[in-house]
């Protein structure tokens, strides 16, 4: 069985979708670990009830960076993870982590990339009067929430919309569809290839696969 790593910083809602669904059996795979930079993260907690083992590093402990990122690699690789999962991590990461898992590293973003990296992303949303936004899974590289796109999910933005009415409708999409990839990575059925997101042996184009 697939061995997968979460890292997290927040709540987990992210990471309690994903734990559901290896239970039920959706991801044919089993977290192994969650890390987190946050000592006081509530997906720690979640984490523990599942009866996952957990770690959690304070980036004051370190003298930068990279040495942050080293000690989180080598607690990373002590369970030989097959694929590790941000859900909701907080921490850019350095070139040296995202080299060492290239290939099985994934991330998900609450906005339809190119648009809106970084954070903000709802409220950039509601500033620009969009009439839609929504969420993408992607492998991750060194630019900023840049990487190969999977699979996107989008949402209607309302005339009367608050920021929290649409995180609650984009988190709700996020709990679908990080689940859904995770699946296909575990199963071999998708790779990153040639700085591409490739599934079932075919290139996926720049907003990743067409799911409604």
């Amino acid at each position: 069985m697939k061995r997968i790593v979460v890292l997290v910083s927040g709540h987990g809602s992210n990471l309690q979708a994903i734990l559901d669904a290896c239970q039920q059996q959706r991801i044919n795979g089993s977290v192994a670990a969650v890390l987190s930079n946050k000592t006081d993260a509530f997906a720690l907690e979640r984490a523990r009830e599942a009866g996952i083992v957990t770690h959690a590093l304070s980036a004051s402990q370190f003298v930068d960076r990279a040495a942050f990122d080293r000690q989180l690699m080598r607690e990373i690789d002590a369970y030989a993870p097959h694929l590790v999962v941000l859900a909701g991590y907080m921490r850019i990461l350095s070139p040296a982590f995202v080299a060492h898992y290239h290939d099985r590293l994934l991330n998900i973003h609450p906005s339809l990339l190119p648009k809106y990296p970084g954070l903000h992303t709802h409220r950039q949303a509601l500033e620009n009067g969009d009439e839609e936004h929504g969420t993408s899974v992607h492998f991750v590289t060194d630019e900023l929430d840049g990487g190969p796109v999977i699979l996107q999910a989008k949402v209607p933005v309302f005339p009367d919309d608050s920021e929290e009415d649409i995180t609650a409708r984009v988190q709700h999409q996020e709990h679908a569809i990080y689940p859904l990839v995770i699946g296909w990575f575990v199963e071999g059925r998708l790779q990153m290839r040639d700085n591409a997101a490739w599934l079932d042996g075919k290139k996926l184009p720049p907003q990743g696969y067409a799911f409604e």
